[in-house]
């Protein structure tokens, strides 16, 4: 059994380009897989069941729709290709310490066309749709100068328009009241079935090449597909009950337990500003209700993750930068991805106390 964290990076897979990075291709698996076999023998790499300590490596978003630059939300973050240069470096990440990442688990923000969060949901007095990026207020519902859509009132489980309407008035509040942002109608995206839905392929080539290297099956965890909520952290949605208390949505427990059962977790994806940081936040939470000490386990690669930037219009950077300052000052390690190795002696460490 492997005893402890070794120093020795592997080498970089002759097959990782990392111009392909920013494109959309087919995977050639089947290859991937007989060469990912030979990678492990070459290199001496054991199962992933025989860690210790175990390392996850959390994988927030990291989909086309986010991170390839003619998608519909690509995070450009400050320097313009932000999402496609940190998935240049996750990669990288991911091939040089394969044999010590004992489980990668991407989350997938899941949608569908009738969403709160989505224009068709949303409709003015001339019955037009809100552009994408426009930002609803709750004085904005209760003005009138957005309603919700009576027909997506009724496909919606047939609900009523006028209880629908409560609900969305109460959504507001809710957001406003929890210090959330408020509702920003999102282009469609992620949407369940498409391409956009999918892995980057250069970062969906690694997880693959380390399910087979280290013969462990990569866990997939599902958000962002109930309809009258936002997900943007995979722990939880953003409003979990209705007017009368009745149960919209959950907090994704059983997800934050199994994390949290790992010796160490690195955290990386898109977008910084957003569902890296309330994902991040609602973790520190849950934490804080258990044991604070355990933010020491916490690791945010912070070049592997970039903020929400609109050139000539909306920057979230600020935002995006104070959040990481909290979680630091609250004992997470926020790190680089080429610190990896230096860190190990001290995810040894914390292993043995």
């Amino acid at each position: 059994m492997m005893s402890q964290l070794n120093n020795h990076t592997l080498p970089i897979p002759s097959f990782f380009t990392p111009e392909q990075v920013g494109k959309v291709w087919r995977v050639p698996y089947q290859e991937r897989a007989t060469q990912a076999k030979h990678w492990a023998t070459q290199y001496e790499i054991q199962p992933a069941i025989t860690d210790s300590p175990k390392i996850c490596l959390l994988l927030i978003d990291v989909q086309n729709t986010f991170c390839i630059p003619e998608f519909e939300l690509f995070v450009g973050g400050k320097s313009g290709l932000g999402a496609v240069e940190d998935n240049i470096r996750l990669c990288e990440f991911i091939y040089r310490n394969l044999n010590v990442i004992t489980a990668i688990t991407p989350t997938m923000d899941t949608h569908n066309a009738m969403q709160i969060f989505h224009p068709i949901f949303w409709v003015n007095e001339a019955g037009e749709h809100p552009h994408p990026m426009t930002s609803i207020s709750l004085k904005d519902i209760e003005k009138g100068v957005w309603k919700v859509n009576p027909a997506v009132a009724h496909t919606l489980a047939n609900t009523p328009e006028e209880m629908l309407h409560q609900y969305a008035l109460y959504y507001a509040q809710q957001l406003s009241q929890k210090g959330k942002y408020d509702l920003t109608i999102w282009p469609y995206h992620s949407m369940l079935g498409g391409i956009g839905h999918a892995l980057v392929s250069a970062v969906d080539e690694a997880i693959f090449f380390h399910n087979i290297a280290r013969q462990t099956q990569t866990h997939f965890e599902m958000k962002g597909h109930h309809p009258l909520t936002e997900n943007y952290s995979v722990f939880s949605p953003e409003v979990t009950e209705g007017v009368k208390g009745q149960v919209i949505a959950q907090k994704n427990t059983g997800f934050l337990e199994k994390i949290l059962g790992f010796d160490a977790v690195f955290m990386a994806g898109q977008a910084k500003s957003h569902c890296v940081a309330w994902t991040v936040e609602d973790l520190l939470t849950d934490i804080r209700e258990k044991d604070s000490s355990l933010a020491q386990k916490i690791y945010l690669l912070e070049d592997c993750t970039s903020p929400v930037v609109v050139p000539g219009g909306v920057d979230f950077s600020e935002q995006a930068d104070n959040a990481f300052k909290r979680f630091a000052d609250a004992g997470m390690q926020v790190v680089k991805s080429t610190d990896f190795r230096d860190i190990c002696p001290q995810i040894n460490a914390d292993k043995r106390g």
